[in-house]
């Protein structure tokens, strides 16, 4: 027979090899062979040829299986490892291993019949039991006889390690390898990065530049001199420019920071650190600067130092442009964002009226700090990319607490915001506690290198930090969904809240401080829950950037068309919200990545922390207006982001269940055409108006201001103190270098003690009450405004004059009349007759339209 036949010359072939039945055969790649013995189960089947016959011979009853095309060849066995017996009914090829020339070739061309019956379920490998010592069959008997069952015994167990590293390899295998991006394709988001970076950083220039021009021409700046120049400089920025100038007149950099600290030449009986109490940090950088740069020889102090301040108003647009690039996917919606920025530049900064305040220096690193952590909460952002943003979030996040000494309330707003999204179980909880982790760091480097301020350590954001780290220790491993889960996200809730005031009043408890007493008495006061009289707190109360926003404020804004679109946004964004924390209490789980056929804008966490973080900023911005400068850049920034992106409007479609239309279609074209539309608008309106403000030359005209300036440098002694009101007192400092009695600063319980004692000069005092407080400062000069004492203000009840008459009891209301008695006259009135006792105490020295000045008698001479 055929099959006999070859079969035949195939055991022959073996038999020629000799191999030993206890030693190892050596084939041609050098692996050890074992004889293999052939046992059949049931009837004699057929058999291929075998390995040492000739390479294409086969038993014609048997043909060759053709491959298909899906069918992928598997990988054989090595060759110390033989085959298990494959159960009845299975056609088999084998060959004994180290057959000479031929090994593998038949084995190879039925590799996947032979594949069929490799290894176990554990990974094992099977091995046939070796034929007893001296043992030998022909080809006839091989072929008639049925064999003897063949013995099996299971390979040992791979140890553990093993297992994972082989799970690991199969894990890595799994992975599809990532298809290669075409190359139009990557050019194509090339291009979108880096128009929209040009753009980004085109868009902080060219702002810079406006302002450096704009600032010009509003007060002529050039063409003035120095005293002039620094007469501009008013309020608390005459403070922070004078100490840039003492660092610049410094003999070094060590000993102007000493004088700094341990400064005992600006208030009189009172030595102060202002680095630490007026945060000063800006300034030291800019002397450090315009002198390592040698910026001495080619550009004026003044100049130098607007000029950084316009720079960092430069990147504080550009980082407002790439926040709402990142939310929207457009850079269309960062130059709506500028456009709107500037041209609500009335209520989105005050850098036209004060260029030196602290939130000018500082707000621009807090919104790079938001646009890091946008970046850092997108679900689909790279390893590298996550990188950047946490470093770049960390040391903005530090220089805005150094710059600013009110920073830390604002991160603790941010720090509620991003526990809500925790709480809600909007983002991975690692991520947000990476965010705490950067308050924590940036609270202890700053409580050290602002020398051990107290004020750090008090703070409601250290508290709510500790506290919440607290509360994940105690958090238990729950599933997510269940019910205990949503008890427990109630409990973690209340326990924070708890253990945050708990902790905050320990703190109060344990380190004294002084700072920003007078900010709760404030508040209490502003929400009525109090009732006072006193000067201060009326004082502040009757300040317009801490009273309610006016109907003015809202009219401008609806005129540019940024509060209604704000509006619509904030409104879709608010219920996708709200929509995505039913769908969490409800047990649904949300998708790793949104896309846009989806609708839902709010499972993105970026989204919902930037809608939580603008609702409180909001909130507080309805109460205190002054707080309009920080909310309404990120107005700005919402709306821009809301208009131009096609998932805002797939939110919305979705609701309105639109088919008429694709609705994906439709919002991609909305996505263009609504910020095209409104920026030819906006372009149409508001551009002639900024180029008429451009071309416009204005001038700061004050020469009563600067012939009193000019007379205290040229005829008061260096060692004078003068007392007046804190703005003019800071003028003088910054324009002479004379002492002064107080400062226009409000985060010092000690200077508003001064500056209400200093402001009895316009009550209804006596000459020897007003004479015993100024010497008790050892005040030498008394400067009197005519304009605080004549002044006839809009608000009846909020003058200088009034507010002392309500603190002192000289005011009484009743029934909505305000009585007046005092049996003393107006000192500020009164001063000016010249008649006894007035002269006794006091000698008028120099005079003009606005101010009298009074040198204080130091022997008093009483006339008649």
């Amino acid at each position: 027979m055929i099959v006999s036949d070859s079969l035949s010359r195939g055991v022959t072939n073996v038999a020629e090899s000799k191999p030993p039945l206890f030693g190892k055969s050596r084939t041609r790649g050098g692996a050890a062979a074992r004889p293999t013995s052939f046992a059949f189960q049931g009837r004699q089947r057929p058999v291929a040829a075998a390995v040492g016959g000739a390479p294409g011979m086969e038993s014609p009853s048997c043909p060759r299986r053709l491959r298909r095309p899906s069918e992928t060849l598997r990988p054989l066995p090595s060759p110390n490892t033989l085959v298990p017996w494959p159960p009845a009914g299975t056609r088999l090829a084998a060959t004994p291993e180290g057959g000479g020339s031929g090994s593998g070739g038949a084995a190879a061309r039925s590799g996947p019949r032979v594949a069929e019956g490799f290894g176990d379920a554990e990974g094992g490998t099977l091995r046939a039991a070796r034929e007893p010592e001296g043992a030998t069959a022909s080809a006839e008997t091989m072929a008639e006889e049925e064999g003897p069952p063949v013995e099996l015994r299971q390979r040992k167990k791979p140890k553990s390690s093993e297992n994972k590293e082989s799970a690991k390899e199969e894990k890595i295998n799994d992975i599809p390898a990532p298809e290669r991006v075409p190359k139009h394709v990557l050019f194509q988001r090339f291009a979108k990065i880096f128009i929209g970076c040009l753009a980004a950083v085109t868009s902080g220039m060219m702002y810079a530049l406006y302002l450096s021009a704009y600032h010009e021409r509003k007060f002529w700046f050039s063409n003035r001199q120095e005293l002039e120049r620094e007469i501009t400089f008013q309020g608390d920025s005459a403070i922070y420019y004078s100490y840039y100038k003492d660092m610049l007149k410094a003999p070094s950099f060590e000993r102007g920071v000493y004088e700094l600290t341990h400064n005992n030449k600006t208030v009189s009986l009172k030595t102060i650190n202002a680095v630490q109490q007026m945060s000063l940090y800006p300034e030291l950088i800019a002397s450090v600067l315009y002198q390592a740069t040698g910026s001495n020889e080619i550009i004026e102090p003044v100049y130098f130092y607007i000029g950084i301040v316009f720079g960092l108003q430069g990147i504080y647009v550009t980082a407002l442009f790439v926040t709402s690039w990142l939310m929207s996917g457009t850079w269309l919606a960062g130059m709506l964002t500028v456009a709107w920025f500037i041209i609500n530049r009335v209520d989105t900064t005050r850098i036209e009226y004060s260029i030196p305040l602290r939130e000018n220096w500082a707000l621009p690193y807090f919104a790079c700090q938001i646009a890091a952590l946008t970046g850092y909460l997108k679900s689909n952002l790279n390893t590298y990319g996550e990188r950047f943003c946490y470093l770049l979030m960390s040391a903005s996040t530090y220089t805005f607490m150094m710059m600013w000494e009110y920073s830390h309330y604002l991160l603790f707003l941010q720090a509620i915001s991003l526990f809500l999204l925790d709480i809600f179980s909007l983002k991975q909880n690692d991520k947000v506690y990476e965010v705490y982790k950067i308050y924590i760091f940036s609270l202890f480097l700053g409580y050290l290198l602002q020398f051990e301020n107290p004020a750090l350590l008090v703070s409601p954001l250290l508290s709510l930090v500790a506290a919440l780290m607290l509360a994940k220790c105690l958090q238990l491993n729950v599933k997510k969904g269940s019910f205990v889960a949503k008890i427990i996200k109630v409990i973690n809730f209340y326990l924070v809240c708890t253990l945050t005031i708990t902790l905050n009043i320990i703190m109060k408890m344990f380190v004294p401080h002084k700072e920003n007493g007078h900010m709760l008495k404030f508040l209490e006061v502003k929400f009525g829950l109090n009732m006072t009289k006193n000067f201060t707190m009326n004082w502040l109360l009757c300040q317009e950037s801490l009273q309610a926003p006016s109907q003015d404020f809202f009219l401008r804004l609806t005129q540019s068309s940024l509060l209604p679109f704000y509006i619509l946004v904030l409104i879709i964004c608010f219920l996708s919200m709200l929509q995505v924390i039913f769908r969490r209490i409800n047990g649904k789980s949300l998708k790793e990545t949104v896309t846009l056929e989806d609708g839902r804008i709010g499972e993105r966490p970026e989204i919902i922390y930037h809608v939580i973080h603008t609702i409180l900023l909001g909130s507080l911005a309805m109460v205190i207006e002054g707080l309009k400068y920080i909310w309404i850049p990120y107005v700005c920034m919402l709306a821009a982001f809301g208009v131009c992106s096609p998932e805002l409007w797939m939110t919305l479609f979705k609701w309105l269940r639109l088919r008429t239309v694709h609705p994906i279609l439709l919002a991609l074209i909305l996505s263009m055409a609504v910020p095209t539309i409104i920026g030819l608008s906006l372009w149409k309106e508001f551009f002639p108006r900024l180029m008429t403000e451009l071309m416009e030359l204005q001038e700061f005209y004050d020469p009563d201001t600067v012939e009193l300036m000019t007379w205290i440098k040229r005829q008061a002694p260096v060692a004078a103190v003068f007392a007046g009101s804190p703005q003019l007192m800071g003028a003088i400092k910054l324009c002479t270098g004379w002492m002064v009695t107080s400062l226009p600063l409000y985060n010092d319980d000690d200077l508003l003690k001064r500056n209400e004692n200093i402001y009895q000069i316009y009550s209804k005092r006596s000459a020897e009450d007003i004479y015993k407080i100024l010497t008790s400062y050892k005040a030498n000069y008394l400067i009197v405004e005519d304009a605080i004492c004549n002044e006839v203000g809009t608000m009846r009840g909020c003058r200088v004059k009034d507010l002392l008459d309500i603190a002192n009891g000289h005011m009484v209301c009743e029934e909505g009349d305000k009585l007046t008695y005092s049996k003393y006259g107006r000192f500020c009135h009164e001063v000016k007759i010249n008649y006894s006792p007035y002269v006794n105490y006091f000698t008028r020295v120099y005079w003009n339209r606005s101010y009298f000045v009074y040198k204080i008698n130091t022997v008093i001479s009483f006339q008649s």
